[in-house]
């Protein structure tokens, strides 16, 4: 996993401390910190970012990075999902607004605490790695290998120790 990229990441995360927001870092660092890691350009995070935050998030990581503030009105409003651009690195961060979205509350709830490069950080548990990405390989047609082998190299990580009721029966998004 990448150091610039962690940094970045870090930055986002204090800021998301500071606010008062909570957040669990999912997508290829999450599956690569759980499962087997490879590299990645950009960082997914799942947060509970309220209409009320806006204004101080953007003010916030605007010095060091390019957030539109009405892309991210957008997806506070409809539980949708904005992204950040690092200024001197270009590394992207995208963030999944929870709202109403049950199962991207319980994410959250069920975060993992993993030191990476000694840094402790809140990750997806494996079981939900692994359906965040059996359901953007579903939305995506099937037909991603990368998506497909984090499921598979996080399952093989974690096999006797994974949360099976939850992984058959986890939060409807629409509840």
């Amino acid at each position: 996993m990448d150091r610039g990229l962690l940094g970045v990441v870090r930055e986002v995360a204090a800021a998301f401390k500071d606010l008062g927001i909570d957040y669990v870092i999912g997508g290829s660092l999450a599956a690569g910190a759980l499962g087997v890691p490879r590299s990645t350009n950009d960082a997914d995070l799942v947060a509970d970012v309220r209409a009320q935050h806006m204004e101080a998030l953007v003010a916030a990581l605007e010095p060091r990075s390019y957030a539109n503030a009405a892309m991210l009105r957008d997806a506070i409003g409809h539980t949708g999902s904005f992204n950040l651009i690092h200024c001197e690195t270009a590394y992207k961060v995208d963030v999944f607004v929870c709202g109403g979205d049950a199962f991207r509350r319980a994410q959250i709830h069920r975060a993992t605490r993993h030191r990476v490069h000694d840094l402790p950080l809140p990750f997806l548990s494996p079981e939900d790695i692994a359906l965040a990405k059996l359901l953007w390989y579903r939305l995506g047609g099937e037909v991603s290998e990368r998506r497909w082998r984090d499921v598979l190299e996080v399952l093989a990580v974690h096999t006797g120790r994974l949360d099976e009721p939850y992984l058959l029966a986890p939060p409807d998004p629409s509840a």
